[in-house]
């Protein structure tokens, strides 16, 4: 075989390989959304073209942590230090629906230092934070990064990068991004996680030290807890009203009480799970 051929040959193989290679990813235009999603797998941002939250009005029973989280992020959108925050307790009592009412809130804004997103990163892929951060970095805008339900079990290495990430890596987290995170669990660690590190550990003090630490890491923590039957109701008669849902104010007690009996609870979501039935029944569509 030629030279020629030879050259020719290799130009076809290296033809065939580009074409099999996955494109590169493209650059992110973060001015076309308010909020994206993070693919980690592809190294892409989607942006989502109608988020699904709730207008901050409506959130009852959280006064204090909405406040708080309202002036953590407002310092933030203004230039000023902020905390890391980690919203955590009760199921179904408005953690996340908090995190995007204040972002939609606080972005609408005047003296906001550049624009506001929201960036939702999934449980699976926190291992690829730092990756996300280093494409935020340089960027005119500001990012809430956002992780819903976080935690770990077994025996998860990934929570190392979120607490480099937090506070101790070399390059630090960006001055335009902060890290929102929801949980169930206080120390986003289960116990028996923590048990098995004493266990196995040199030091067993130093070992439950290094897992209670990732919490340490996010300077606002937020409490959320089971709600009284006063900020029940007047969750639902907020929804209520806001919809334009008109039934009689004691048929509406009655029957939300009875559908909070039924599921045992009594939170943001059984009360918002009520409203649709009711919504349903009269006929009535919950758009906005």
């Amino acid at each position: 075989m030629s030279d020629q051929d030879k050259l020719a040959l290799l130009e076809r193989i290296a033809a065939a390989l580009e074409r099999l290679a996955p494109p590169p990813p493209r650059a992110p235009d973060f001015s076309c959304a308010e909020a994206f999603v993070w693919r980690a797998a592809r190294g892409e941002f989607s942006a989502v073209a109608q988020i699904n939250r709730v207008d901050l009005s409506l959130l009852e029973g959280v006064t204090r942590q909405r406040d708080q989280l309202i002036d953590n992020t407002r310092r933030f959108a203004r230039g000023l230090p902020a905390n890391n925050a980690l919203l955590w307790g009760a199921r179904g009592m408005g953690k996340s629906s908090l995190v995007k009412a204040v972002h939609a809130s606080i972005a609408r804004e005047k003296d906001c230092l550049r624009p506001l997103k929201l960036i939702e990163i999934h449980r699976e892929d926190i291992e690829s934070l730092p990756t996300l951060l280093a494409i935020l970095r340089e960027k005119p805008f500001g990012f809430l990064l956002f992780c819903d339900d976080l935690s770990f079990d077994g025996a998860e290495t990934s929570y190392k990068s979120l607490k480099s990430v937090l506070e101790g890596g070399v390059e630090g987290r960006p001055r335009n991004a902060l890290f929102y995170a929801t949980s169930n669990r206080r120390h986003l660690l289960p116990r028996d996680m923590m048990e098995n590190e004493r266990s196995s550990a040199i030091n067993p003090g130093e070992a439950v030290e290094e897992k209670v630490s990732l919490s340490d890491r996010f300077g606002l923590w937020l409490g959320f807890h089971n709600c009284s039957q006063d900020d029940y109701l007047a969750m639902v008669f907020g929804y209520a009203r806001h919809h334009g849902l008109d039934a009689p104010r004691e048929e509406i007690a009655r029957e939300a009480l009875e559908w909070s009996i039924t599921r045992g609870a009594r939170s943001g979501r059984v009360a918002w799970q009520y409203v649709q039935e009711l919504a349903g029944r009269l006929g009535k569509r919950l758009d906005g």
